[in-house]
This record gives structure tokens, C-alpha cells and sequence, in this order.
């Protein structure tokens, strides 16, 4: 019998792992030498290692296809086979899905359209986190309200997916501090800055492919007093969906790391299918992220494939 290296390297050309002899021991405990796929290879990555989904559009899809009445579906079921969840575009998550998968973890997203933004966003906004909290309760064997990073490791030591809150679009706080202070108390611990409008604060992606004029040029005065609240109050600084200038006036203010919670990086080549305003993140962008810190997590699309 060879050793760990052996097997993988040799049979299965994993070498990238050779480096690490623990995960390698940990993967023939757990399959043996023979049979070991790359699948195997990532399910015991995961295993040690889950998935934080850093944007889950599933609260949305309640709003949508169940009106917010918990009452309509169960997120116990392969909802793959139910209507009208089986064919709907954005119905991505069950509990069956999330566990195969082994996420630890998720952000649930509170999003209303931009329309609401001079209407009632602040109330639509507040009724996404009531579901996000009642889905929690209701699913309790599987899913743990989380606001912190021990509260993560709880909830994942408990075998239970951290649950925690994402506001998706400065357009639902209205302009006002106070409202992003209730929204912190409510569990929020991240707002993207935009969505695809523009606030009076800040601009959004659009403006960069001249799809809306600018409002702010990047952030304002306010959208950088704005910025200072969120690190103040310890709610993370998402630049998805924000114009370049935005994030690097964003990235530039923050004294804390920001993040792309659901991004992927432009290619050069024209991609048949993708839109101008689907969000992507410019090389400036990603040099500029990581000085000194920051996080992308990157979204799956059907139609785009990103050549590294």
C-alpha cells in the first residue's frame, strides 16, 4: 500500500494536495485508497471546511412564488420536484440542496426592487427580515440565527447552517442613518450599497456601461458618512452591484475589509448572453480589494464561463 500522496497524486493526479499531508490522511480514512474521485476529494474539503454562501436570493423567492406565507412549501423537500418551484429562475435552495452541499453557512438576502426606493422600502425591507427570521424558527433543526463569527463556529459545531442577514441595495434604508441602525439591531450585518438604481448617495453599475447618469459620482459626502456608520456599527461594506467608482471611493473610506458578496471578474472577450449590468468586478477593482483586505464571492451564472 502506498502512502496518501501516493494514491492521490499517482491514481488521481491531486497533487495540488500533496502539500498537505493531514488532508490528505483524513481522505484516505475516510475512503480508502481505491475508488477516490474528485468529488470524494471535494466532500471532504467540505467536511472540514464549509461553505459560507456569502448571497442567498431565497427569501426573495418566497416573496415571489409564496407571498411570504410559510404555509405554501417546505423547505424539507427536494423542491426541485414542486411547482412552481421546479421551474422557477431564481429557486436555487432547500434544505436537502444546502446539506448535499455542506454549507455551513449563508446570507440570507433582504431585497425589494428598486421602485419601492422612493415608496415603501424601509417596510418591504423590514418584512424580508421577518421571513428570513421565521423560516429560521420554523426550520430550527437545521438552521441557527447568527450575527457573529462565533456564532458561525456554534451554529456549525451545533450541525446547524449559520444563518444570517444580508440587505441587498442602500435604497432600503431611504437615506436614513437611523434606519441602518435599526437595521443592525434587526440582525443585518452586511448592505450592498446599491442595487441596479442609483441612490442619491451612491452610483450603481449602470452608470459605468452609460445605462443611467450618475447621481454621486462613486459615493457622496453623505455616502461616505454612510460607509463610516456601517463600520461603526460592525455591518460589512458590500460594493457588488456598485459602480467602479463607488467601490474604490467604498474600498478607499472603509476602515474595514468590504466585500463583493456575490461578483464575478470581467473577461476581455464579448460574451453572448451577458448583459452590460450583470455585476463584474474590473481588475482595478481587485487590486485595489485587496489592500489591505477583502473578500469576493463569486456568483454562478449558466450563460458565463471566466477563463483564469
Amino acid at each position: 500500500m502506498g502512502t496518501a500522496e501516493d494514491t492521490l497524486a499517482t491514481n488521481y493526479q491531486f497533487i495540488e494536495f500533496s502539500s498537505d499531508p493531514e488532508f490528505l490522511r483524513k481522505v484516505i480514512e475516510e475512503k480508502g485508497n481505491d475508488n477516490i474521485t474528485s468529488l470524494d476529494v471535494a466532500q471532504i474539503l467540505l467536511k472540514h471546511h464549509p461553505v459560507i454562501d456569502g448571497h442567498n436570493d431565497l427569501p426573495m423567492v418566497v416573496r415571489q412564488l409564496a407571498r411570504n406565507d410559510l404555509r405554501l412549501f417546505d423547505l424539507r423537500k427536494d423542491l426541485t420536484t414542486v411547482q412552481p418551484w421546479a421551474t422557477a429562475k431564481n429557486s436555487h435552495t432547500d434544505i436537502p440542496r444546502l446539506r448535499q452541499g455542506k454549507v455551513g453557512g449563508a446570507f440570507w438576502v433582504a431585497y425589494v426592487d428598486c421602485h419601492t426606493s422612493e415608496k415603501d422600502a424601509v417596510v418591504q425591507t423590514i418584512e424580508q427580515i421577518d421571513v428570513i427570521n421565521r423560516v429560521i424558527e420554523k426550520y430550527s433543526d437545521d438552521f441557527q440565527f447568527a450575527t457573529s463569527s462565533a456564532d458561525i463556529k456554534e451554529s456549525i459545531s451545533n450541525g446547524k447552517i449559520a444563518s444570517l442577514i444580508g440587505v441587498e441595495g442602500g435604497h432600503s434604508i431611504q437615506s436614513s442613518p437611523g434606519v441602518l441602525r435599526i437595521f443592525y439591531q434587526l440582525g443585518v450585518r452586511y448592505m450592498t450599497l446599491t442595487h441596479i438604481c442609483n441612490t442619491p448617495w451612491s452610483d450603481a453599475s449602470p452608470v459605468d456601461h452609460k445605462l443611467l447618469p450618475k447621481t454621486a459620482n462613486g459615493l457622496s459626502d453623505f455616502g461616505l458618512k454612510i460607509v463610516d456608520e456601517m463600520n461603526r456599527l460592525g455591518i460589512m461594506v458590500d460594493v457588488s452591484h456598485t459602480s467602479e467608482e463607488t467601490a474604490r471611493d467604498a474600498i478607499k473610506r472603509s476602515k474595514a475589509s468590504v466585500i463583493f458578496s456575490h461578483s464575478q471578474t470581467k473577461v476581455r472577450d464579448n460574451l453572448k448572453g451577458v448583459e452590460p449590468l450583470q455585476d463584474v468586478i474590473s481588475e482595478t477593482e481587485l487590486k485595489v480589494l485587496g489592500t489591505p483586505t477583502g473578500c469576493m464571492s463569486p456568483t454562478s451564472l449558466s450563460n458565463l464561463q471566466i477563463r483564469v
